[in-house]
C-alpha cells in the first residue's frame, strides 16, 4: 500500500506573514476576495488586519460572517448562497477551525454543486473538482485546518457533528502569523493548543501512522509542550512556537487520521456546544490509558517529547504512566478542567457513545472501541 501526503501549495510563516497576502493574490490573478471569518475577530478588529493589507494593495473583498463556533449546515448554506452573488473567485478564511472548515465546504460545494446537500459531504466525499481556492489566515493555534483535508460541520437537526475528508479542499495557500494569534484570550488559547496536543499524540499513535507523519506529530509534541504555556501567557516566544507546532501536527494527522478522542470530543460539541479544544484536553489522558496496550514503545518517544527525565531507564509501564501524567499536568497548568461532570448528562451517555462509534475518526484508534468501551469511557470521567 502506498502512503500519501498533501500538503499546501505554498505556506508562510513568522511576525509579518500576513503582508504577502496581496503578492500570493496578484500572482495567481485572483479579482475578489470572499472573506469567511467570525463575528468576533471582526469586533475585535483581528480580520481587519488582513483586509487592510487587501485594501492597500487595491484588492477586492466581501466578507461573510454567518459562522459559529461549532459551524452548521446552515452557516454553509447561506455562505454558498452569498458567494455565488458575490462575484468572488477566491476565498481568505480568517479565524479558528470554524471559519476554515465553513470556507472548505463553501468551497467544494461551489465547485462540485451535486453536493449541495452538505449531509453528502461527509467522509471521504468523491468529489471531482478542487474546491475554490483558499488562502487561510489561522488566529488560533490549534485546529491546522489550514493544511489539513478535513473539515466538521454539525449537523443541529440530528445533534451530531460529521467529518469530511477531501484532498480537494486543502487551502492553496496557509499564512501562519503569530501575530494574528497575539489576541486570543488564555481560555481559547489554552483549549485550542490542547487541541494542537491532541492531534499530534492521536496522529501519533493511530492505525495509519507511518514514519514521515510520525515525524511531524512527534516534534509537535515537543514544541508544544515547551511552549503552551508560554503562549497562555502571552510571551512572543511561545506564540511563535505555538503557531508552528499546530502546524507541524496538521502537516502529520492530516496525512494519517486520529482515534476516539476526537470522536469521543466530537459528539460532546454537538450536543452541548463543548469547546472542541476543551472537551479534547479532559478525554486525551483517559484514552490514552486505554489504548497504551497498543502502542508499543510509543509512549517512550511521547514522555521524552513532553520533557519527562529519566525515560530511558523507566520500564515500560512507567513511561507509559508517565506519558499520561505529563499530558495531564500541562492540562492542568493551562487551565482546563479535569472531567466531565459540568458538561455530560448521564442520559445523553448512550447517544454520545453511538454518534462517536459512527464517528470518522474511531477507525483510526490503536486500540479497537466497542460501544461499551465509548460508554465506559464517558463516565470513567464523569
Amino acid at each position: 500500500m502506498a502512503n500519501r501526503i498533501v500538503l499546501n501549495e505554498t505556506s508562510y510563516h513568522g511576525a509579518g506573514a500576513i503582508q504577502e497576502i496581496a503578492a500570493e493574490v496578484n500572482k495567481r490573478g485572483f479579482k475578489k476576495a470572499f472573506v469567511c471569518s467570525d463575528p468576533d475577530l471582526i469586533k475585535f478588529n483581528v480580520t481587519s488586519k488582513v483586509t487592510d493589507v487587501l485594501e492597500k494593495a487595491g484588492l477586492q473583498y466581501e466578507i461573510y460572517s454567518n459562522i459559529k463556533p461549532n459551524p452548521t449546515i446552515e452557516n454553509v448554506q447561506t455562505g454558498v448562497a452569498a458567494f455565488k452573488a458575490s462575484g468572488a473567485d477566491y476565498i481568505i478564511a480568517i479565524g479558528g477551525g470554524s471559519s476554515m472548515d465553513t470556507a472548505k465546504a463553501i468551497g467544494t460545494i461551489i465547485t462540485n454543486p451535486e453536493f449541495e446537500d452538505v449531509r453528502s459531504l461527509e467522509g471521504v466525499a468523491p468529489t471531482k473538482n478542487p474546491c475554490v481556492p483558499i488562502i487561510a489566515v489561522p488566529t488560533t493555534a490549534g485546529t491546522a485546518a489550514e493544511v489539513t483535508i478535513n473539515y466538521v460541520i454539525t449537523d443541529v437537526e440530528k445533534k451530531r457533528k460529521f467529518v469530511c475528508v477531501d484532498t480537494h479542499d486543502i487551502p492553496v495557500v496557509a499564512v501562519v502569523d503569530p501575530e494574528m494569534m497575539s489576541s486570543m484570550p488564555k481560555g481559547l488559547t489554552a483549549s485550542t493548543g490542547m487541541d494542537a496536543l491532541t492531534h499530534a499524540i492521536e496522529g501519533y499513535t493511530t492505525k495509519g501512522a507511518w514514519e514521515m507523519t510520525d515525524m511531524f506529530n512527534l516534534k509537535a509534541i515537543e514544541v508544544i509542550a515547551r511552549s503552551l504555556r508560554g503562549a497562555v501567557n502571552n510571551t512572543p516566544e511561545g506564540r511563535t512556537d505555538m503557531a508552528l507546532g499546530q502546524y507541524l501536527t496538521g502537516m502529520g494527522f492530516s496525512n494519517c487520521g486520529l482515534g476516539i478522542v476526537h470522536s469521543m470530543a466530537h459528539a460532546l460539541g454537538a450536543v452541548y456546544d463543548t469547546p472542541h479544544g476543551v472537551a479534547n484536553a479532559i478525554l486525551l489522558p483517559t484514552v490514552m490509558e486505554f489504548n497504551a496496550e497498543e502502542t508499543g514503545e510509543k509512549y517512550k518517544d511521547i514522555a521524552k517529547a513532553m520533557g519527562v527525565e529519566g525515560v530511558d531507564s523507566m520500564t515500560q509501564e512507567e513511561y507509559r504512566k508517565a506519558a499520561v501524567e505529563a499530558v495531564k499536568k500541562l492540562s492542568q497548568d493551562v487551565g482546563i478542567p479535569a472531567d466531565l461532570k459540568a458538561i455530560v448528562k448521564e442520559e445523553d451517555i448512550q447517544f454520545l457513545a453511538e454518534s462517536a462509534v459512527a464517528d470518522a475518526c474511531a477507525p483510526g484508534n490503536p486500540k479497537d472501541a466497542s460501544l461499551e468501551d465509548i460508554i465506559a469511557l464517558y463516565k470513567s470521567l464523569m
